[in-house]
């Protein structure tokens, strides 16, 4: 009997072949996939947008970082004013 992936493993199985720099026969064998199979859902969800859906992590992390920059940035104008004095 064949094994049944979720659709959300097959989208990260994607992502993973397309963006990890790794070669596919790698990810096939990390994952433990056919490489076969790996690559029909590499030409079936080529153009899906890998990164829709629910990112709450991702949003939290973007909203972290938002803040960090604006503390950099205050803290840069500050050694600024002081360089100059």
């Amino acid at each position: 009997m064949a094994t049944r992936y979720t659709d959300e493993f097959r989208r990260d199985a994607v992502r993973i072949a397309t963006t990890s720099g790794l070669t596919r026969p790698q990810v096939s064998s990390d994952l433990g996939v056919g490489l076969s199979t790996l690559n029909k859902w590499v030409q079936k969800h080529q153009h899906d947008d890998l990164m829709s859906g629910p990112h709450e992590d991702v949003e939290r992390e973007n909203e972290r970082l938002r803040k960090e920059v604006r503390l950099l940035r205050e803290e840069r104008e500050v050694l600024k004013k002081a360089a100059i004095h």
